[in-house]
This record gives structure tokens, sequence and C-alpha cells, in this order.
């Protein structure tokens, strides 16, 4: 057996606060310093005042003197002798509540964690105004050891509050005094850290990191490649993450990442740096070049890893552009498609990214082609699904597929001749409306009816409006401005004896309707609104009307399910049409 590369140490938590208060322990390279939900902090004080096991903990011995993270805001008075490697999210949240002192939270702004415990029942709750107001807790536990006042002090704070509230007994005294007794013990709590020694590099240190983690489902490949990245390239890592964090930040007038499609991790993000970059969308591959890892081979070098990541930093640096960015969420723009509201799938916006990336920079196509050409792939990605069953497998074959391509038209055709092997006449005549067939909210058919009445052009029904400017992301009230109106009201249906909500709210029930127009139909049969609300509009807008909402003619005079049927094929017809003007 080869030599251990640790050693077991035992710790009392006390001990272990002390060590993180005075810079002994610190944070490595490899870890960033966010720390749990506070329902998840509250949990983990609950398990120790019961006596379970939390886990241990995994240390590495500092050899370096420089290059690790502070726990927490304040200053530390020593260089750190050890970094923490795992168990570091369970350190963190423990350190600043028993400290009561802030750390930085995911979204780098400071903040303090406020535990409650209720001594009559021994229950943790996380704090909320009405604890905070109730004599019955102790609202934050970090003060019975943050030394600012006594404990002696602490607890008679508790019963002086505690009997103005109601009578205490001697007997519930001494109950109540045992629970905050075990509760103050806590920072005896024994922790068990296995210490890797010195010796051992840092890529040995995220290896053992994954493999430790590898068992469950804490990290998957994706936060596999991140640890690389914050060994070997912690700059990337930090622009990842600001990127992310600015996607969710409205802008005030300065360049932003901010957009109203998606608002990306940065292991989402990765996966476009791998696709562009490498060309690949199974992520495991990658791990092992990033690694140093000759495929071919199977030896490490540091070579070989300094290139791979060259090659990541290079594709990096075009995904987090700005103007790219920008450039290729309007393809999204263009296929129909106003916010996240319509997307059922990230991965086919994050997909559909990799491919204007690559026709962008490795195939040169043209701005205007290639917004139109990803569109239609967006859009056909979207509607099918493409991505949703094995999207890494789906998308390996879809860049396989480029191998041999060496211009922007062979670019263009590649991707034109998958949609169209996948949209063939029985999939507008029969696979489409089949997927029409359901009371699915969040269908992928549905969202793209809707892309089809913003690619033409299409007015709300008994409107002016357009459903374009109705569906604008930037539009707020009180009341959404557009409402799906069931064609046939429930309540017209229900006196006909159809009550099932999979019948009543099928996909083809639903119009898109201005919320007062809604209102103002209520349960009213489709025969009697439908010639009040169209009395309004000549001949030929009622036509228009009808054929953008996918209307059969007398579709008001029907039987339900006949009409369900045939609006179907309808709204195939419609979305058919929206996507042929994507290639006009």
């Amino acid at each position: 057996m080869a030599a251990t590369l640790f050693k077991e140490v035992s710790y009392s938590l006390s001990k272990l606060i002390n060590d993180i208060d005075i810079g002994e322990i610190g944070l490595p390279e490899i870890q960033r310093p966010f720390i749990w939900p506070n329902i998840k902090v509250r949990d983990l004080f609950d398990s120790m005042y019961r006596g379970f096991p939390v886990g241990y903990l995994l240390f590495w011995a500092n050899g370096l003197y420089d290059g690790h993270k502070q726990i927490g805001i304040n200053q530390k008075q020593k260089i750190a002798r050890l970094l923490i490697v795992d168990g570091q999210q369970r350190l963190t949240s423990l350190y600043t509540v028993l400290k009561g002192l802030p750390v930085v939270r995911d979204n780098y702004r400071k903040e303090k964690i406020f535990v409650a415990f209720r001594p009559k029942d021994e229950h943790f709750e996380v704090t909320d105004a009405a604890i905070q107001k109730d004599p019955e807790y102790i609202p934050d536990i970090s003060r019975l050891w943050s030394g600012a006042i006594s404990r002696n002090r602490f607890v008679k704070d508790f019963f002086i509050r505690l009997r103005k509230h109601r009578d205490v007994s001697e007997d519930e005294e001494d109950r109540l005094m045992e629970a905050i007794d075990q509760l103050y013990d806590l920072q005896n709590y024994p922790f068990t850290a296995m210490e890797l020694s010195q010796d051992v590099d840092e890529e040995q240190v995220a290896e053992v990191f994954v493999r430790i983690n590898s068992k469950g489902t804490i990290l998957n490949q994706a936060d596999f490649i991140l640890t690389l990245m914050s060994v070997f390239w912690e700059n990337g890592r930090a622009e990842l993450e600001e990127f992310c964090r600015n996607s969710r930040k409205p802008s005030t007038g300065e360049p932003s990442a901010f957009n109203h499609y998606i608002h990306p991790d940065p292991s989402q993000i990765l996966r476009v740096d791998v696709g562009l970059g490498f060309r690949r969308a199974r992520l495991k591959y990658v791990y092992s070049i990033l690694r140093g890892k000759d495929l071919e081979t199977e030896q490490f070098s540091d070579e070989c890893r300094e290139k791979q990541f060259a090659i990541l930093k290079e594709a990096q640096s075009y995904v987090l552009n700005l103007q790219h960015w920008h450039e290729f969420l309007k393809t999204l723009l263009r296929a129909g498609f106003k916010s996240s509201q319509m997307i059922t799938s990230q991965m086919s916006v994050l997909y559909s990214q990799i491919m204007y990336l690559i026709g962008k920079r490795d195939y040169h196509v043209e701005l205007f082609e290639l917004r139109d050409v990803i569109a239609r792939w967006f859009f056909m990605t979207s509607i099918t699904g493409r991505y949703t069953g094995s999207p890494e497998s789906i998308m390996e074959r879809d860049l396989a597929n480029l191998r041999g391509v060496n211009s922007a038209r062979e670019f263009i055709r590649i991707l034109d001749g998958t949609i169209e092997d996948i949209f063939t006449e029985d999939y507008w005549n029969i696979t489409l409306p089949n997927d029409l067939a359901t009371s699915s909210s969040r269908s992928p058919s549905l969202f793209a009816y809707y892309a089809a009445l913003n690619l033409l052009d299409a007015k709300v029904l008994f409107s002016k409006m357009k459903v374009s400017e109705l569906l604008d992301p930037n539009s707020r009230a009180n009341k959404s401005s557009l409402e799906k109106h069931h064609l046939f009201p429930k309540g017209y249906l229900n006196q006909s004896g159809i009550t099932e909500i999979r019948d009543t709210n099928q996909i083809a029930n639903y119009a898109l309707v201005e919320w007062a127009e809604n209102i103002h139909i209520s349960d009213q049969s489709p025969a009697d609104y439908w010639h009040d609300c169209t009395r309004r509009f000549s001949t030929e807008e009622v036509e228009l009307v009808r054929y953008w909402h996918a209307l059969p003619e007398g579709w008001q005079n029907m039987e339900y399910h006949d009409f369900l049927a045939q609006r179907r094929l309808k709204m195939a017809h419609v979305i058919r049409d929206g996507f042929d003007s994507l290639k006009k």
C-alpha cells in the first residue's frame, strides 16, 4: 500500500473556531467563500445538539504561506497553517454563528446568520420577525458564545423576558437551564479532521476534493472543471462568477451581461466555453485533458495541461465578450422568443450559443445570415425538446457533424440540413398537432406558437395591440398585459358536462387576450362573445384574426372536441408559417 497522504486529528469546535478567528485555518483557492442557506445552518446546529455526526473535515497543510482566502471579513493575526479542502460550508457556517460575525454570501454581500433556539422543546429555527418578538425563543444564539455579555447575564436576560410573558415554575426553570447548558456546550462538540501533508501539491488536492465528493451528488463534471480552474486559473473562475452575477442585475447604463432570457450559473457558461474551445459536450473528457492527460498515451503532463488551459482561456474570452453575448441573444428575439417565460430549456439556449459562436469565430458567417440560421436552429431545438433527453450525447453528435466543415456555406448547410431532417411533412401534419394535444402550461409547442405569432406580426385576439408588444418583458403592471383566455370558457363547458381539467385546459382551448377582455368575456358561450367582440372589426380584420389565432370557420358553433382537433391542425400551420418566415 502506498504511503497515506494524510493524518487524522481531533478538534473541539471551540478550537476550530478560535484557529479560524486568528488565522491558523484559512480557505484555499480551490474553494469560494460561500455559505449555506440559513435553513441548512439551522439543521446543522440541530444535528449537533442531538449528538448526531455531521461529517469529517479535510485540511491541507499550507507550505506556501499565501494564496489563501479568509473566512469572514475581519483581518487575521496569522498566516494560515491549515487550509480547508472539504467541510468549508459547515465550518464557515459554524464560525459565523458562534462568533456573531458576517461572512460573504454567494451574491458577494456581507450578511449575518441568525439562528434561534426554543429551550422549552429544544427546537432550532431561522430567526424571523415573529421569533424576535417571541419570548419563548433565544432569537440569536450567537450571543451565547460571542463574548459580548457573560453567560450568566445572557441566561438572566432570557428568564427576565420570559417571566414578563408568563409564569415559570422552578422545575421548568431547571429544564430550560439544562437545555441552554446543552446548547452552550456545543462549543465542545468533537470533530475529526484529515490533514493532507504540505508535500501534496495543488493538483493532488484538487483530485482528492473531486474523489471524496464524487460518490454523492455534491459535485458534477462541471464542478470538477471549476475546481481545476480554481487551482490553475483562479481569475478565469472569478470572471465566470462575475459574468453570471452581472447577468442578474439590471444595468444602470454601463455594458452588462443582464438580459431577460437566462441568468446562467458558472457551470452553464463553462459548457459554452468547452463547446466552443474543444467542440465537446461531454464534460468528463474535458476534465481529463484539462488535468493534462493525453487521450492517446493516457499520460499526464504539465505541458499538456497548460496547452489545454490556453484553449479554454481563449474560448472563454470570446464567450464572455459582451458584444458577442448580446448579439447572440438577438437570435432568440429573431426566433420570436421574447423572454425567459417562453423558454422551456436553458440547454437549448446554451447549445445554440455554442453554435452561434462557432459560426462567428471559426467560420466567419456574416452576422445577419448567422442570426437567421441560429434563430432557425433555436426554434427547432426548442419546439422539439432536442436537448432535454440526453443533451450531451445529442450535442456531441451535432458538433461531430461539423467535422470537416471548412466554410460558412457548409456550416449553414449542415445546420439547415439537420433542421430539414426533423421538420418533415409528417412532423408538421402529424407529430406537431399531436404534441399540441396537451394541457401542460409549459409546453414547448405552445411557446413555439406564441413565437410564431410574434414572427407573423399578429395582433392579440380582439385587440389592436400586437402580441409582440404585450409579451415585452419590460412591461410590468398589477395585471398581466396578456392572459390566456379559454375560447370555450370553463363555466360554459361545465354546463355541457365537460369538467376535467385535462379537457378544459387543453392548449388548443387557449388564446391570448388582454386581461380586460378576458374579464368581459367571462363564461359567455363562444357564439355570444364572438359576435359581440368582432363587431368592431372589418371582415378582412376578422379573417386575419381567425388565421393568426387558428380558429376554424364556424368554430364558435362546433362540438368542443371537434374544435380542439381542427384548431390543433391550424395552430401547427401557423407555427410552420412563423418558422418559414425565418428563411426569408
